[in-house]
């Protein structure tokens, strides 16, 4: 029995059908290892591609909040130019004759008398150059603060520098009143206006060109009067 047996395994040993058993079994093996390795893999793989995913999502949003305040941004800037050149357009006078007939016609309309006034222009900015208005008045105080309010709220841009009461007789105030508007640059320029001294204080030195006052008003660049 033990050598018919030890013949049979032999004969099994020897057959290529045993071998072909075996090396299949291996493959098997193997093939069950590479499977599960690539299952871990392609989890790991999948784990971090989503923690990319969500890392890049997280950045897109944070970009989008940042750049939220200029969406928009060249309709805006369009619009802002539109109002500046409407500003320029309405506000800003033309001429020197433009706001000194102005003056002229608020005094005459609030009872004030100006008893002197001198125009001076400052250094040309981009686009502007401010002139300087320094004027005394004399009326009660209600008359002249009607001419303040009045010029305030002037369709020409005036803006009130300084206010001084220098005095008070028989009921009636003076007050020198000093005032800014502005000018384009070449128009600035073409209106003869003295520059401004070194303080910025306007000087009394008659304008090369003045308009005709209307009644009751002192030529601009007049010095006191009466």
């Amino acid at each position: 029995m033990s050598e018919k047996s030890s013949i049979n395994w032999r004969e099994r040993l020897s057959s290529p059908l045993t071998w072909h058993g075996v090396a299949f079994s291996v493959l098997l093996i193997v093939m069950a290892v590479l499977a599960t390795r690539f299952a871990l893999d392609w989890m790991a793989v999948s784990s971090g591609s989503s923690n990319a995913l969500a890392g890049k999502q997280v950045e897109l949003k944070a970009m989008e909040m940042q750049t939220a305040p200029l969406r928009g941004l060249d309709k805006g800037v369009a619009h802002s130019r539109e109002q500046i050149g409407y500003f320029y357009e309405n506000r800003i006078p033309a001429n020197y004759s433009s706001f000194a007939t102005r003056i002229g016609d608020l005094e005459v309309k609030s009872g004030v008398r100006v008893t002197r006034i001198g125009y001076s222009q400052g250094k040309p900015g981009p686009d502007l150059t401010e002139i300087f208005l320094d004027a005394n008045l004399i009326a009660d105080y209600p008359q002249i603060m009607h001419f303040v309010n009045s010029l305030e709220r002037d369709k020409i841009f005036f803006v009130v520098r300084q206010m001084n009461l220098t005095g008070q007789q028989g009921g009636l105030v003076n007050l020198r009143l000093q005032v800014s508007t502005w000018m384009r640059n070449a128009a600035a320029a073409a209106s003869g206006l003295p520059q401004a001294s070194p303080g910025h204080q306007p000087q009394n030195a008659p304008p090369a060109e003045t308009p005709a006052s209307p009644a009751g008003a002192s030529p601009a660049g007049a010095g006191e009067g009466e």
